[in-house]
Formats: C-alpha cells, sequence, structure tokens
C-alpha cells in the first residue's frame, strides 16, 4: 500500500493509513476526532491529518514522507 500510496496520493482512506502506520510501529492519536496524529520514537516529526474524507493528496504524501524517514532512521 506505501508504494500505492506514493504513486499515487489520491482517494485514500484514515483506516488505510492506520493499516500502513502499524505495519511501521508508527503511534496513532486522535486529537480531539477531528485529526489523527502518526508519530513515531526514532523520528521527531510528526504529522497531523483531518479525519474527514476524502484525505488531501499533500497529507498522504505527508505521511510517505514520514514513513520514509522511519525506514532511513532503521537501516
Amino acid at each position: 500500500q506505501l508504494e500505492e500510496m506514493r504513486n499515487n496520493p489520491r482517494d485514500w482512506r484514515i483506516e488505510q493509513l492506520q493499516t500502513v502506520a502499524r505495519q511501521f510501529g508508527m503511534m496513532v492519536r486522535c486529537a480531539g476526532g477531528s485529526h489523527h496524529v502518526f508519530s513515531h520514537e526514532v523520528v521527531t516529526d510528526i504529522v497531523s491529518i483531518p479525519a474527514r474524507r476524502p484525505i488531501k493528496p499533500v497529507y498522504v504524501r505527508k505521511f510517505v514522507a514520514l514513513v520514509d524517514k522511519i525506514k532511513e532512521s532503521q537501516a
């Protein structure tokens, strides 16, 4: 799914991002219900994504960039 997100950042749901986040050991917080906050202990960055659908491509790109940083730090 990560490569699919990278190639086409449109039409993703928050549940799909959560699935990818779990695969990489990310923490997910629901901040007040309107946003989901993704983070990981090995990087200082966090990504906050509005929970409404559809998720705008800019947020999907930020999420993919965060996953890439996590992968780099674990390599």
